[in-house]
């Protein structure tokens, strides 16, 4: 170890990191039981990450599979089994691009969203009570800050 690494403002740092990878950890944990509860909210067959797919169409409202898997950085085989799945669950619908008759689209059917949009307004009921005691600062600085570590995530990739 170098005299910068022990310095007092490296090892602060470092505990800082440590503190921080431990709560995450904790916090994926509960986020992964969690989407377990949602994805059956939407569907009792649906598969978890499956519902990072249909919040996606909802703000897209219409996508190619290709665009899809780009756009949540996971490959096409992966994107395709999770929609076929969907459309047979009868959330999402395929139909021909306007724009290239030769590729297809990919939207959530009107089962979809209202399922979707049941689940996201229970969700967003368990935050409000998980954060009643949170002021609009500390609701703002987490937003920012998960954020800002996304977009950590996202140079990532």
């Amino acid at each position: 170890m170098t005299e910068q690494e022990s310095s007092p403002e490296a090892r602060h740092h470092e505990a800082a990191i440590d503190t921080l990878e431990q709560a995450l950890s904790v916090l994926w944990r509960r986020a992964r039981s969690n989407s377990y509860k949602v994805a059956r909210e939407v569907h009792p067959d649906m598969e978890p990450a499956a519902y990072g797919l249909l919040v996606l169409l909802q703000k897209q409202q219409d996508m190619r599979l290709t665009d899809i898997a780009a756009s949540i950085g996971i490959g096409k085989p992966s994107v395709s089994r999770q929609i076929v799945m969907l459309e047979s669950l009868g959330l999402v619908q395929k139909h021909a691009d306007p724009l290239d008759g030769r590729a297809q689209s990919i939207s959530l059917t009107p089962a979809g969203s209202e399922a979707l949009a049941k689940t996201q307004s229970a969700r967003k009921e368990l935050f409000r009570t998980l954060l009643e005691d949170w002021d609009d600062e500390e609701l703002e600085q987490l937003g920012s800050l998960l954020t800002k570590l996304n977009h950590s995530y996202a140079r990532e990739r």
